[in-house]
C-alpha cells in the first residue's frame, strides 16, 4: 500500500497546469556545451592566458566547453584546423601559420595577445657577448616556426647573420629539450622562456639578453583560426576573445598570484608551484589589450620569412588579419576596465 504522504504529494504534482515556467539557466545547465578545441605548440609563460582561463572556468562563463591541447609544433596545429578537429591555433605569426595560408587554407590572426618579442636568449658561461655567438650552434624547434624566428630575430637586432658568421641553427625539440641540450653542451644557446631560463641561470648559464627589452615587434602569440569558422560562428569566436580578456585581466591583478602561478606550473608540468615564481613576474606587461593582431609585427616576420619563401613574401599583412570581433569588443567597452 502507498503511504499517504507520498499519495498526497503525486495528486498534487498531477494537478499542476502544463506550461508550468522552468528557470532558463536549468535547462541550460541539464545541456551539454559547445565544445570548442584550442591547441598550442609552445610551454611558455605566454600561454599562461589558456591555462588560467581554462582553471578559473572564464570559458564555461559564456556557454563554452573549451579545451586547450598541446601538440607537438604548429603543423600539428595547422592540421587539426584544416581537418576541423580544432578551431583555434594559439601561436605565433611564423613560417608554418603563413605558409598554410600561402597554401590555400583561409586562416587568419583574429587576436594579438603578445605583440612583441618576449623570453630570453641564453648561452653557456663563456660566450659573454652576441658577437661571441659565431660560429656556434644554436638550439631551435624546427625551422620557420616560432623559436627559429625568435633566435633569427635576436641575431638580426644584434647585426649577426647565420650564413656569413657560420652560425648553426640546430633542431632540437621544445623549450624543455632545448634546456636540456643547453646545459648538456649538446648546443651553445637558444632562445627560452623566462621559467626555463631562471632555471639555468642558477646553474651558472648566461642570460644574453631578455628580449623583450629589445622592443622587436612581432606576432608572438595569437589566436588564429579559419575564416570561413568566424564567418559562421562568429559568436563562439566571441565568446572564446571574452573569456580569453577575462583571463588577461585575472592575471594582471596581484591578489590572484597564488591562483596564476598554480596555473603557470600545471601548464608548463612544473614540479612545484614556486618553479613558476620567475615567470609570473614577466607576466605583468607582456600581454595586450586591447588584443589586437597588429600588423606591424606581422610585416617583420613576413619581411624575415619571404626572403627564402616567395609565396610568404607575396602575402599582404593586413590580408592575414581578420579583427572585426576584436573591434566589436572594443566598441562595446570591454577593454575599459
Amino acid at each position: 500500500m502507498s503511504h499517504p504522504l507520498v499519495f498526497s504529494i503525486v495528486t498534487f504534482l498531477l494537478s499542476l497546469p502544463v506550461h508550468f515556467h522552468v528557470n532558463p539557466s536549468l535547462l541550460e545547465a541539464a545541456q551539454a556545451l559547445p565544445k570548442v578545441v584550442i591547441t598550442y605548440g609552445a610551454l611558455a609563460e605566454r600561454e599562461a592566458p589558456l591555462h588560467v582561463a581554462t582553471d578559473q572556468g572564464f570559458f564555461r562563463k559564456y556557454g563554452l566547453d573549451v579545451q586547450a591541447v598541446h601538440v607537438r609544433g604548429a603543423p600539428i596545429g595547422m592540421s587539426a584546423l584544416a581537418s576541423g578537429e580544432s578551431q583555434f591555433w594559439y601561436g605565433t605569426a611564423s613560417g608554418v601559420t603563413f605558409g598554410a595560408i600561402a597554401g590555400g587554407l583561409d586562416g587568419v590572426f583574429l587576436a594579438g595577445v603578445v605583440n612583441k618579442l618576449t623570453g630570453t636568449f641564453v648561452v653557456n658561461p663563456a660566450i659573454k657577448s652576441p658577437s661571441d655567438l659565431k660560429e656556434k650552434t644554436i638550439g631551435v624547434t624546427s625551422v620557420g616556426g616560432g623559436i627559429w624566428m625568435y633566435a633569427m630575430l635576436a641575431l638580426e637586432h644584434w647585426k649577426l647573420d647565420p650564413k656569413r658568421d657560420k652560425i648553426h641553427l640546430r633542431v632540437i625539440g621544445d623549450q624543455p629539450v632545448i634546456a636540456q641540450a643547453i646545459a648538456t653542451g649538446v648546443v651553445d644557446g637558444g632562445y627560452l622562456s623566462y621559467t626555463f631560463a631562471s632555471a639555468l641561470e642558477r646553474q651558472g648559464f648566461r642570460i644574453l639578453a631578455d628580449l623583450a627589452k629589445l622592443n622587436i615587434p612581432i606576432l608572438s602569440v595569437g589566436m588564429y583560426g579559419r575564416r570561413s569558422f568566424i564567418n559562421q560562428s562568429p559568436d563562439v569566436v566571441e565568446k572564446v576573445l571574452r573569456g580569453l580578456v577575462d583571463s588577461i585581466v585575472f592575471i594582471q591583478e596581484p591578489a590572484n598570484k597564488t591562483a596564476v602561478m598554480k596555473s603557470l606550473a600545471r601548464g608548463l608540468h612544473l614540479a612545484r608551484v614556486e618553479e613558476a615564481q620567475e615567470g609570473y613576474e614577466r607576466l605583468e606587461n607582456i600581454f595586450d589589450l586591447p588584443i589586437y593582431p597588429k600588423v606591424d609585427g606581422i610585416r617583420n616576420t613576413i619581411r624575415l620569412l619571404g626572403v627564402t619563401n616567395e609565396k610568404i613574401a607575396r602575402l599582404k599583412p593586413e590580408a592575414v588579419v581578420d579583427n572585426r570581433i576584436v573591434k566589436k569588443l572594443e566598441q562595446e567597452g570591454l577593454f575599459r576596465r
